[in-house]
């Protein structure tokens, strides 16, 4: 029996050589985080002066019956001027305002200031009560061919003070429009102090961020036409609605009401 058990000992003891070394498991490779993206600022309005630059900025006028969108196409309440402002201070205010009418302003940089992809943010203090819409969004620059909202649209900011302390992110597309389920209802709890509303667009997806906190993003799994019109250039607009299927019923005793941007910067990826 010893002499089995020493022969076995010297067939342990020999596996440990040549041809019967052990298996060294390959290493674990992690894939390192991902990166920030890195931009370089392309254009910006810091509302510099007294007066809005015409080189970046396009008043539109009254109710949109011109356009063939009677009252904005949304029911809304406000004819809008290009007197319901004022750049001072590096501030831009849209003021709402009742008296016969209730007037406010809307204004986009079509033809003027359009660009595809990047990061676009606005610094923003937003009006409060009921009936309030104020917004800053885009549009695909073809919109005058193709329509809306083949055109695309791309909400930034919305908010209506009928809902206090949340802001809203929402894609328009051929999709999913109007009461669109591409559409993310973010807490503010003090939208009435100032805060940076934004996006990062690339050829893959829209993320939406308030401050430095992301808060939507649209990353359809299939791209086509109907669902994906972003691979092309789209303007800004900055406006205040009142009312309409957004805005909700109207306090008549909130008026004047300001909505205020500090400034409106597009970056471009380095």
């Amino acid at each position: 029996m010893k002499a089995l058990l020493y022969a076995g000992l010297i067939l342990l003891l020999g596996c440990g050589k040549g041809e019967h070394e052990p298996v060294i498991p390959p290493p674990v490779v992690i894939d390192p985080p991902p990166t920030e993206l890195s931009y370089q600022l392309t254009w910006s309005d810091e509302f510099d002066g007294t007066t809005l630059s015409p080189a970046n900025w396009t008043f539109e006028l009254g109710d949109g019956c011109d356009k063939g969108i009677c009252r904005w196409g949304n029911d809304e309440s406000q004819w809008y001027t290009d007197e319901n402002h004022n750049v001072s201070d590096g501030i831009l205010t849209i003021t709402a305002t009742k008296g016969n009418l209730i007037n406010s302003t809307r204004i986009k940089t079509e033809n003027k200031v359009e660009h595809q992809y990047g990061k676009i943010e606005a610094r923003i203090k937003l009006p409060q009560g009921d009936g309030t819409w104020p917004a800053f969004w885009m549009l695909g620059f073809d919109i005058d061919t193709v329509g809306w909202p083949a055109c695309g649209e791309i909400d930034i900011m919305e908010y209506v003070g009928r809902i206090p302390n949340k802001t809203h992110n929402a894609i328009h597309t051929t999709s999913s429009h109007g009461n669109t389920v591409n559409h993310k209802e973010i807490v503010v709890d003090d939208p009435e102090n100032w805060h940076t509303y934004s996006i990062e667009w690339t050829s893959e997806k829209i993320d939406f961020f308030v401050d430095d906190t992301k808060t939507y993003t649209y990353n359809p799994g299939v791209k086509n036409a109907a669902t994906w019109p972003f691979n092309k250039p789209f303007f800004l607009l900055l406006n205040f609605a009142v009312g309409g299927t957004f805005g909700g019923a109207i306090d008549n005793s909130i008026f004047p009401q300001e909505y205020q941007i500090d400034y409106v910067r597009w970056y471009q990826l380095k």
